[in-house]
């Protein structure tokens, strides 16, 4: 992996806290979305590869990962 798991999670816990806060749509849908526009395909990639290999972290963190677009080909 190209980039510091633990910088990964921890930038993602700390939009799962700001959107838990947010009454707009569901905390996880949000954390994705802004995954998706704004992390590039590699940390992407890297983040959903961490959470399913179990890393610690916050259910929303955990939930988001399954909204997140991983790039193809």
């Amino acid at each position: 992996m190209s980039h510091d798991h633990s910088k990964l999670i921890r930038m993602a816990t700390q939009m799962a806290q700001f959107f838990s806060s947010q009454p707009d749509r569901p905390a996880p849908e949000a954390v994705a979305a802004h995954i998706n526009d704004s992390w590039s395909p590699r940390m992407r990639q890297d983040f959903v590869e961490l959470i399913r290999a179990g890393a610690e972290a916050d259910p929303v963190v955990r939930e988001a990962a399954e909204f997140v677009r991983l790039p193809t080909g």
